[in-house]
């Protein structure tokens, strides 16, 4: 998904008739925020992701990725970093990975 999360949700809302008032209850939030969110006023609780996944019949790990990758994508367009910032991420994700695994296999508990 390249939009951002919110007009996905609106997509996803209106394919299935729903009002913004229906899916607020569902997902447990006011409407007029999920207005807002839909409109990229707010930004989407990550709390909701599962009750979203629910009703909208999406793979909860790809959407959480999609949650996760839109809060990187705007930290790093918002503070003007480079996007070198995701080469060197990645670098620490792998490390800390590859820390883990070690200190796993050194417990053999």
């Amino acid at each position: 998904m390249k939009q951002p999360i919110g007009l996905f949700i609106k997509q996803l809302r209106k394919e299935k008739g729903l009002t913004l008032t229906q899916l607020g209850a569902i997902l447990g939030i006011d409407s007029g925020l999920l207005s807002k969110i839909e409109n990229g006023k707010r930004k989407l609780d990550e709390k909701v992701l599962p009750k979203l996944a629910e009703e909208f019949n999406l793979d909860f790990e790809e959407l959480k990725n999609e949650y996760l990758s839109e809060i990187i994508a705007q930290k790093i367009y918002s503070d003007n970093y480079s996007t070198k910032v995701l080469q060197l991420a990645e670098e620490k994700v792998k490390y800390f990975k590859q820390k883990n695994v070690k200190q796993i296999s050194l417990n053999p508990n």
